[in-house]
């Protein structure tokens, strides 16, 4: 079965976690099939916390794959503060 997943990278007391669909047989840093985006839970400045590519994670999920609990928050998290951020940008364009 294909999961969609947090695979670990970064050195230690610093994390970085690549979104990746998997096999789920897998280890948690093992072989993936495809990188689909990445999280990024220190960052500062203008560094990007989350980019994921919206489209391959539908075409993994159309095609049967489970996304892990993370990944669904993130994802949700991610709408929302999207949707925030055009709101946002909405209102000092019509200012």
């Amino acid at each position: 079965m294909v999961k969609i997943r947090l695979a670990r990278a970064g050195a230690k007391k610093r994390p970085f976690y690549h979104v990746v669909a998997t096999d789920s047989r897998k280890a948690r840093d093992g072989r993936f099939i495809e990188r689909l985006g990445y999280y990024n839970p220190k960052a500062t400045g203008d560094e990007k916390q989350l980019v994921i590519d919206r489209s391959r994670v539908t075409y993994w999920t159309g095609k049967g794959a489970q996304v892990s609990d993370r990944v669904t928050f993130l994802l949700s998290h991610a709408k929302s503060s999207t949707d925030t951020s055009a709101k946002a940008e909405g209102a000092a364009a019509a200012a």
